[in-house]
């Protein structure tokens, strides 16, 4: 990899879940420029509509960019057709990757959401490549570190409540041992048949204790 490519590169451990009754999108919050730390604050889930979520890793410039560009799509989208679906949201995404290859965002996302399909996330990759998981996905220099406790601990047909518990247990797990992860606390979404909404501090408190 080059100079040039290596200044993209910044640590940071975001995760999907899938749970029975729906999604938790989970991210910590340090945002880092080489061995600066930019952020302790950084926002790495964001919410793309009523339904859908999305988690970042990687150039926040980029990332961002990407975000306000689905935001439109899909608003264009619910104005023509209705509500789009999670892998309609999912299509979009890679085919704006895709179509920037050669200019690329340097991220990687993990999309996911709620539809008459029930709860799904996506992996994106900044080539436009995506894949439909089937229980959890996270990225980022953490996530070595948050799939060692998902793998030993996730089970099938868990609950959001659960889900965030283990999200955040993961999180944990990757701060200690990842330089890149870290930062002032942790965001997390759970998206289900209501739509999406991020939990506050104290509720997130209440969890880690």
């Amino acid at each position: 990899m080059n100079a040039e490519a290596q200044t993209f590169k910044t640590g940071t451990t975001t995760m999907g879940i899938i749970c029975k009754d729906g999604v938790v999108l989970a991210a910590e919050k340090k945002a880092t420029m080489g061995y600066l730390i930019e952020s302790k604050y950084a926002k790495k889930v964001y919410q793309l509509d009523d339904h859908i979520g999305l988690t970042i890793a990687g150039s926040v410039g980029d990332a961002q960019s990407f975000v306000r560009l689905l935001k439109a799509q899909f608003n264009l989208y619910k104005l023509e057709r209705g509500p789009i679906t999670l892998r309609a949201a999912a299509t979009i995404a890679s085919n704006i990757l895709q179509g920037n290859k050669w200019f690329p965002y340097f991220n990687q996302f993990i999309l996911g959401g709620f539809d008459g399909r029930g709860p799904q996330i996506y992996s994106i990759d900044m080539a436009g490549g995506y894949t439909e998981t089937d229980k959890f996905y996270s990225t980022g220099s953490g996530s070595p570190y948050a799939y060692g406790v998902l793998e030993a601990e996730f089970k099938e047909g868990i609950s959001t409540q659960d889900g965030v518990g283990l999200a955040l247990k993961a999180a944990k797990a990757a701060i200690e041992r990842d330089i890149g992860s870290g930062g002032k606390g942790f965001t997390v979404a759970i998206i289900n048949a209501d739509g999406y909404r991020e939990l506050t501090e104290s509720e997130i408190k209440q969890y880690l204790k």
